[in-house]
Formats: C-alpha cells, sequence, structure tokens
C-alpha cells in the first residue's frame, strides 16, 4: 500500500463510482471490499468501503453517509497527453455531471476533476512571457481544453496598430 492514499467519502455510491471509475482509465482495477458488520453505522452486509487503483494511484471510497460532501477546493488532476484523450475523459466523466471552465468538471458523484493535456501546462508555464499570456487568456475561455485552440493563441502574432 502506498503512503497515501486518495480518500473519498460518498453517501452510499462507493462501489459503483470506483467501479465507474476502473471502467474509464486503462491500467485501473478494483480492490477489496469491506462490509458493515453489527456494529454499523452502515446496515449490515452493505458496503462499507472499496480500493481501487487508477493509473498506480491508490484510492479509497467509503460510503460514510450523507455527512460530507466533494467540493472543488480538491479535485483529481489527469495529465492527458492527446486531444483523444482529453475528449474521450471529458465525456466519459462529465456524463451525469457539470462541465466547468478550465478543463475542470463535475462528475456524476460530485468529485472534481481537472482533464489537463500536456500542452496546456508547457504553454501557460512557457519562458516567453507572450506565449504564456495568450495561452492562459485562451484556456480561461474554455470549459474542455482544445489543444489547437491553446497553440493557435498561443503562437498568434500581436500585431502593433498606431494611430
Amino acid at each position: 500500500m502506498q503512503k497515501i492514499v486518495t480518500f473519498l467519502w460518498f453517501d452510499n455510491q462507493a462501489e459503483e463510482a470506483a467501479s465507474f471509475y476502473v471502467s474509464i482509465f486503462k491500467n485501473s482495477s478494483l480492490g477489496k471490499i469491506s462490509r458493515y458488520g453489527e456494529a454499523g453505522p452502515g446496515s449490515k452486509g452493505s458496503v462499507m468501503g472499496v480500493t481501487f487503483n487508477l493509473e498506480g494511484q491508490e484510492f479509497f471510497a467509503l460510503n460514510g453517509g450523507p455527512h460530507f460532501k466533494f467540493t472543488p477546493a480538491i479535485s483529481l488532476f489527469v495529465n492527458c497527453e492527446t486531444q483523444e484523450e482529453v475528449d474521450d475523459l471529458w465525456k466519459k466523466l462529465s456524463a451525469g455531471g457539470r462541465e466547468d471552465r478550465c478543463g475542470w468538471l463535475t462528475d456524476k458523484y460530485g468529485l472534481s476533476w481537472q482533464i489537463i493535456p500536456r500542452a496546456l501546462m508547457e504553454l501557460v508555464w512557457n519562458a516567453d512571457p507572450q506565449i504564456a499570456q495568450r495561452a492562459m487568456k485562451a484556456m480561461l475561455q474554455m470549459s474542455k481544453i482544445n489543444v489547437q485552440e491553446l497553440k493557435d493563441a498561443a503562437n498568434a502574432k500581436v500585431s502593433a496598430t498606431s494611430t
């Protein structure tokens, strides 16, 4: 078990959510499923928790009841290599959820994700501040990140006009 594991609190959808996430990401698997016993607080035999692995990252999902909800202050950041990967993950993870700005979405369980192409990070952290600013400005107008639009904006020549 890795030293630090992401712990996700669900009302009662831990197993369903874990299965959903594992179905989306390659190199992923479900782990152990634990069930509530006599002591509760869930009903005896119902799923208490599920361990699962997404792309080498371990997670623990708990059915803890309605006491806590996810917030966008914590999100899962997914590094994507291609526009196709961005498009695929965006479509699957946003289904039944909500598309937000700047590569963020909230899935149908309320968990926030950032679906970010590597090209975005390269452009907004570019050593040339003009390229970085143009890429940032373009990104701020997007929901799902479009790599080609970012590149076009970042590489656009700003013409000086005289009045």
